[in-house]
């Protein structure tokens, strides 16, 4: 066994830009993400939180930087790395049932415009059936309700095999059955050795949620652990002294504490 390669990062960034007209949305940052991690990327608005994630999959150009998956260069990494972006980015009308949706996952493997086999289909059956909807899947993502069309999403991710996910905002507008369901799938993965970084934003439930987060605004403030990166004060540094629910993180944080 190459012992070296087991031990590389499964995301490693480094001094990475990113600007849109000029005016530096991410600024020099630097992130080693261990494999087997379940993160959270948490910041106010307009931090840069979802331009980190497409910077990562080279959705967005950057002014500099450099990213590696596993040790190699993100060019030739991309396969690994599977996606569930922001409900608000994805055409809903599109005529796709939940099945079609949950296949175009394995494109790479099928190839476009080629017919799907039985073991494609099981397999898109299996990850309907992990997020709890293998029963929608007839229906068209559009009579989809917000929790259904995220499931749907990440199933479509879980079919990839990828090493890493990554989530923008994944618990946004869906009920609270929905959102227990996805944070149990991702642990589930994350016991399996898979490496997930979530966009998220109720600071309230990172300390449940999580075992490292990212805590972001243009600049990352603090990477690692909840129970080192996750203080008041890195929080403070975050979202500046308008912040008026840290009285409320703090007491979540220690109940956290207590339950592990």
């Amino acid at each position: 066994m190459n012992t070296e390669a087991v031990e590389e990062p499964a995301l490693e960034i480094s001094d990475l830009t990113v600007a849109y007209e000029r005016k530096p949305v991410l600024w020099e940052i630097n992130l080693s993400v261990s494999r087997g991690v379940l993160g959270g990327i948490v910041g106010p608005n307009g931090a840069g939180k979802s331009t980190l994630i497409k910077a990562v999959l080279e959705l967005v150009p950057r002014v500099s930087g450099r990213i590696k998956v596993l040790g190699q260069q993100i060019g030739s990494q991309r396969h690994r790395i599977a996606y569930v972006p922001q409900r608000e980015s994805v055409d809903w009308d599109f005529p796709s049932t939940v099945l079609d949706v949950v296949l175009m996952g394995m494109y790479r493997e099928i190839g476009w415009f080629r017919t799907t086999k039985r073991v494609h289909r099981q397999r898109a059956l299996e990850a309907l059936e992990q997020v709890g909807i293998a029963d929608l899947k007839d229906r068209q993502i559009s009579q989809l309700s917000g929790g259904q069309q995220q499931r749907t999403f990440l199933a479509r991710a879980l079919v990839q095999s990828s090493d890493i996910l990554l989530l923008d905002e994944p618990f946004a507008a869906v009920d609270a059955a929905t959102e227990q369901s996805i944070i149990q799938v991702l642990r589930q993965l994350r016991d399996q050795g898979k490496t997930i970084l979530v966009v998220h934003h109720d600071l309230h439930t990172v300390p449940q949620y999580f075992d490292h987060v990212l805590l972001i605004n243009v600049h990352a403030v603090a990477w690692g652990p909840i129970e080192q990166a996750f203080t008041q004060d890195n929080i403070k540094r975050t979202y500046g002294g308008r912040l008026t629910i840290l009285e409320e993180v703090t007491e979540a944080m220690r109940l956290s504490s207590r339950q592990r």
